[in-house]
Protein backbone atom coordinates (compact mmCIF):
# COMPACT_ATOMS: atom_id res chain seq x y z
CA UNK A 1 0.00 0.00 0.00
CA UNK A 2 1.10 3.39 -0.92
CA UNK A 3 1.88 5.90 2.10
CA UNK A 4 -0.18 9.48 1.83
CA UNK A 5 3.41 10.85 1.89
CA UNK A 6 4.61 8.80 -1.21
CA UNK A 7 1.08 9.63 -2.99
CA UNK A 8 1.67 13.66 -1.85
CA UNK A 9 5.55 13.28 -3.48
CA UNK A 10 4.16 11.51 -6.51
CA UNK A 11 1.73 14.24 -7.35
CA UNK A 12 4.14 17.02 -7.02
CA UNK A 13 6.48 15.45 -8.94
CA UNK A 14 3.42 14.63 -11.88
CA UNK A 15 2.56 18.33 -11.09
CA UNK A 16 6.52 19.36 -12.10
CA UNK A 17 5.52 18.93 -15.90
CA UNK A 18 2.64 21.27 -15.70
CA UNK A 19 2.01 23.88 -18.67
CA UNK A 20 0.37 26.04 -15.87
CA UNK A 21 3.72 27.78 -14.18
CA UNK A 22 1.50 28.51 -10.92
CA UNK A 23 1.25 24.44 -10.89
CA UNK A 24 4.93 24.06 -11.31
CA UNK A 25 5.32 26.39 -8.52
CA UNK A 26 3.05 24.99 -6.20
CA UNK A 27 5.03 21.45 -6.87
CA UNK A 28 8.69 23.37 -6.56
CA UNK A 29 6.95 24.55 -3.05
CA UNK A 30 6.17 21.09 -2.38
CA UNK A 31 9.16 19.07 -3.26
CA UNK A 32 11.59 21.83 -1.58
CA UNK A 33 9.53 21.17 1.72
CA UNK A 34 10.08 17.65 1.22
CA UNK A 35 11.71 14.92 3.98
CA UNK A 36 12.69 13.18 0.28
CA UNK A 37 14.93 15.92 -1.12
CA UNK A 38 17.42 13.65 -2.22
CA UNK A 39 14.88 11.76 -4.33
CA UNK A 40 13.79 14.28 -6.10
CA UNK A 41 16.67 15.96 -6.31
CA UNK A 42 16.31 16.31 -10.44
CA UNK A 43 13.01 17.51 -10.60
CA UNK A 44 14.02 20.59 -7.99
CA UNK A 45 16.89 20.79 -10.17
CA UNK A 46 14.86 21.33 -13.22
CA UNK A 47 12.28 23.82 -11.31
CA UNK A 48 14.47 26.17 -10.59
CA UNK A 49 16.30 26.16 -13.91
CA UNK A 50 12.05 26.73 -15.25
CA UNK A 51 12.82 28.29 -18.53
CA UNK A 52 9.24 30.03 -18.41
CA UNK A 53 8.71 31.49 -15.72
CA UNK A 54 11.09 32.67 -12.66
CA UNK A 55 7.73 32.50 -10.24
CA UNK A 56 8.69 28.81 -10.33
CA UNK A 57 12.57 29.44 -9.56
CA UNK A 58 11.84 31.85 -6.94
CA UNK A 59 9.26 29.62 -5.45
CA UNK A 60 11.45 26.93 -5.12
CA UNK A 61 14.27 28.44 -4.29
CA UNK A 62 12.27 30.16 -1.78
CA UNK A 63 11.19 27.27 0.07
CA UNK A 64 14.44 25.51 -0.43
CA UNK A 65 16.67 27.74 1.57
CA UNK A 66 13.87 28.38 4.44
CA UNK A 67 14.79 24.51 4.98
CA UNK A 68 17.78 26.08 6.61
CA UNK A 69 19.75 22.69 5.86
CA UNK A 70 22.83 22.20 3.68
CA UNK A 71 20.81 20.05 1.35
CA UNK A 72 18.95 22.98 0.25
CA UNK A 73 21.44 25.44 0.16
CA UNK A 74 23.36 22.70 -1.92
CA UNK A 75 19.85 22.21 -4.53
CA UNK A 76 19.51 26.16 -5.01
CA UNK A 77 23.92 26.59 -5.49
CA UNK A 78 23.53 23.77 -8.31
CA UNK A 79 21.16 25.55 -9.75
CA UNK A 80 23.02 28.72 -9.97
CA UNK A 81 26.04 27.15 -11.33
CA UNK A 82 23.92 25.51 -14.38
CA UNK A 83 21.68 28.41 -14.90
CA UNK A 84 22.30 29.52 -18.29
CA UNK A 85 20.01 32.22 -18.86
CA UNK A 86 20.36 35.53 -17.30
CA UNK A 87 16.71 35.59 -15.64
CA UNK A 88 17.05 32.72 -14.21
CA UNK A 89 20.83 33.11 -12.97
CA UNK A 90 18.86 36.86 -11.32
CA UNK A 91 16.04 35.09 -9.63
CA UNK A 92 18.41 32.35 -7.80
CA UNK A 93 20.75 34.83 -6.70
CA UNK A 94 18.04 37.04 -5.37
CA UNK A 95 16.56 34.29 -3.31
CA UNK A 96 20.40 33.88 -2.01
CA UNK A 97 20.49 37.39 -1.42
CA UNK A 98 17.30 37.59 -0.28
CA UNK A 99 17.42 35.01 2.51
CA UNK A 100 16.27 36.51 5.92
CA UNK A 101 18.66 34.40 7.83
CA UNK A 102 21.40 37.05 6.18
CA UNK A 103 19.83 39.37 9.10
CA UNK A 104 20.73 37.65 11.82
CA UNK A 105 24.28 36.69 13.44
CA UNK A 106 23.04 33.20 14.17
CA UNK A 107 21.41 32.57 10.26
CA UNK A 108 24.77 34.42 9.53
CA UNK A 109 26.75 32.19 10.77
CA UNK A 110 24.62 28.82 9.67
CA UNK A 111 24.58 30.15 5.96
CA UNK A 112 28.96 30.69 6.14
CA UNK A 113 29.15 27.64 7.95
CA UNK A 114 27.11 25.38 5.35
CA UNK A 115 29.23 27.61 2.85
CA UNK A 116 32.18 26.47 4.15
CA UNK A 117 31.13 22.78 4.20
CA UNK A 118 29.58 23.20 0.34
CA UNK A 119 33.04 24.36 -0.55
CA UNK A 120 34.16 20.54 -0.62
CA UNK A 121 31.54 19.00 -2.57
CA UNK A 122 31.97 16.99 -5.41
CA UNK A 123 30.15 18.96 -7.52
CA UNK A 124 32.19 21.73 -8.65
CA UNK A 125 29.55 23.78 -9.89
CA UNK A 126 28.32 23.72 -6.24
CA UNK A 127 32.08 24.68 -4.50
CA UNK A 128 32.51 27.00 -6.84
CA UNK A 129 29.54 29.06 -5.98
CA UNK A 130 29.81 28.23 -2.28
CA UNK A 131 33.16 29.99 -2.83
CA UNK A 132 32.08 32.84 -4.99
CA UNK A 133 29.41 34.07 -2.14
CA UNK A 134 32.10 33.71 0.64
CA UNK A 135 34.63 35.29 -1.26
CA UNK A 136 31.96 38.29 -1.47
CA UNK A 137 31.16 38.22 2.31
CA UNK A 138 33.54 40.69 4.84
CA UNK A 139 34.92 38.03 7.57
CA UNK A 140 32.68 38.73 10.52
CA UNK A 141 35.82 39.76 12.34
CA UNK A 142 36.16 42.32 10.36
CA UNK A 143 32.33 43.21 11.33
CA UNK A 144 32.66 43.11 14.69
CA UNK A 145 36.13 45.70 14.60
CA UNK A 146 34.55 47.82 12.27
CA UNK A 147 31.43 48.35 14.75
CA UNK A 148 33.44 48.41 17.62
CA UNK A 149 35.12 51.24 16.27
CA UNK A 150 31.91 53.03 15.24
CA UNK A 151 30.43 53.21 19.25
Amino acid sequence: MVSPDDQELSAAIHDADSPDWAVRAASGRRLAASDKIDEVASVLHRLLLDTQNTAVTQETAEVLLARKDTAGLRCVLLARSWASETWTADEIQAALDGDPDWMTTEGADRLIAQLRELTADEDAGVCDEAQRILARLRPREEWARDSESES
